[in-house]
């Protein structure tokens, strides 16, 4: 499985700092404020194409009381459940009885540790490390989390102690398909989750706001890896009371660009309303495919289900290349569907073609219906090749290309997802405008040529006299 590494220490040393360079986000809040970091959190990391799993915990100064008292129970569960345990403390501040509670801790639960002495700018790392090598826990590497010095190395260190068949075990799940649901609060997600995955793994209950963050679930069905994301319902901003609403919205926001498949879930009793609308526009501007759900569909009757088919081809046209789904995520109707249309979406968006075949079927556009004349030139588009995949991206090669009218596009896009078989994934279409090579360049002229051309220069002048 991937190696699970777990940060601690004495507040405000650095982990986070640290957790953020590691994972090359910024998801932990860092500031100079000890006890900011209360829960733990995780994040993965990848060096040298060797992946892992990181674990940022509040800090430990063996005087918790309350709140601080759970932080430190954070913490030594996080220590359980890692491989390695990265013990950091803080080279400016010097040891600490906590830093001895910490340490001892580890020796007795035998856990394979590394210490870290973070914040070494500006100081000598001899005199600097010298004291830490009381609490005998071997080696120290020398850090500052804030610029990346010494954490490279240290990794390489590290992980060179993992064997690397650790990762074998769970490479497969994780190049799973990953499947974000998203919605409005109340709408039936975690009910949907908890159809999809066959039992009840995330909280249900009649209130909006249940799941406060983001939720990844990995499991199989039929063989095949998947990984549901459960997400935070999202209102409109005028709507929110509570601060963490408002993290949880950013959580659901970076769930779906971290998603290769987005099922948006409405609801069917409300019908089409404007922040669908937005969330759909989201997935769409983040590329990534998108399956729309429409549950509760089986409690309406029949001129209440007309209703609002047709308002969802009056004003869902400019996703008309997703599949639409009525379901019922309590009774189950419908939902096993989902996953033809998860899978078909997946396909479209992460197959690769050729650049001949992407010429071709451009070509045969441009045949059946060329491009506009700009300025008393017609434009020429040439070439296409592929630039890219979830979703997929297609660069056009021609002349004249910034002035491609909008119109136009569409029809580009439409004859590539008829021509490709392409369902449930927006396509982006690119254009770059070919360089005239000779452009601001003189040719060079050989001896023979500069004869002639003073030959026909005499004569011009002759003729002219």
């Amino acid at each position: 499985m991937i190696p699970v590494i777990a940060l601690v220490g004495r507040p405000n040393v650095g982990k986070s700092t640290l957790f953020n360079r590691l994972t090359r986000s910024r998801d932990a809040l860092v500031a100079n404020y000890p006890g900011l970091t209360r829960d733990r959190k995780y994040g993965e990391g990848t060096m040298d194409n060797r992946r892992f799993i990181v674990i940022d915990t509040g800090g430990i100064s063996g005087e918790e009381e309350g709140i601080d008292s759970m932080m430190a129970g954070q913490s030594l569960q996080a220590i359980e459940e890692a491989d390695i345990v990265l013990f950091i403390v803080d080279s400016r501040a010097g040891l600490d009885h906590a830093d001895y509670t910490i340490a001892k801790h580890l020796r007795v639960n035998n856990k394979k540790t590394f210490l870290v002495a973070n914040k070494i700018d500006g100081m000598d790392p001899d005199i600097a490390l010298a004291p830490f090598y009381e609490l005998g826990l071997g080696e120290i590497f020398a850090t500052t989390a804030t610029h990346g010095r010494g954490v490279k190395s240290m990794m390489e260190d590290i992980l060179g102690e993992i064997p690397e068949n650790l990762e074998d075990e769970q490479a497969e799940v994780a190049s799973g398909i990953k499947i974000a649901v998203v919605g409005r609060p109340n709408v039936g997600k975690s009910t949907l989750v908890n159809r999809l995955l066959g039992e009840d793994r995330v909280v249900v209950y009649d209130e909006p706001g249940t799941t406060r963050d983001s939720v990844y679930i990995n499991y199989e069905r039929h063989d095949k890896p998947y990984t549901l994301i459960d997400t935070a319902g999202v209102r409109r901003r005028k709507n929110m009371d509570l601060m963490v609403e408002k993290f949880s919205i950013v959580k659901t926001m970076q769930a779906i660009n971290d998603a290769n498949v987005v099922i948006l879930v409405m609801d069917a009793s409300e019908g089409v309303v404007e922040q669908d609308l937005h969330l759909m526009g989201t997935a769409i501007e983040a590329g990534r495919a998108l399956v729309i759900a429409l549950n509760k569909w089986d409690g309406l009757d029949d001129s209440h289900k007309q209703y609002v088919k047709s308002e969802l081809e009056r004003r869902l046209r400019f996703v008309d290349f997703a599949d639409i789904h009525f379901i019922s995520a309590m009774h189950g109707t419908g939902v096993g569907h989902l996953y033809k249309s998860i899978e078909n979406a997946y396909r479209s968006a992460t197959d690769k073609f050729s650049t001949n075949y992407l010429t071709r079927v451009l070509q045969d556009a441009v045949r059946e219906h060329q491009p506009p004349i700009v300025s008393g030139r017609r434009i020429k588009l040439r070439y296409a090749h592929p630039g890219g995949h979830n979703p997929p991206i297609i660069v056009i090669h021609g002349n004249q290309t910034s002035e491609v009218p909008g119109h136009y596009v569409k029809y580009l896009e439409k004859t590539y997802r008829r021509v490709l078989d392409l369902h449930g994934t927006p396509i982006r279409i690119e254009f770059r405008t070919s360089d005239n090579p000779y452009s601001g360049k003189k040719s060079k002229l050989t001896s023979r040529e500069l004869s002639r051309k003073k030959r026909l220069e005499a004569h011009s002048a002759k003729y002219k006299k």
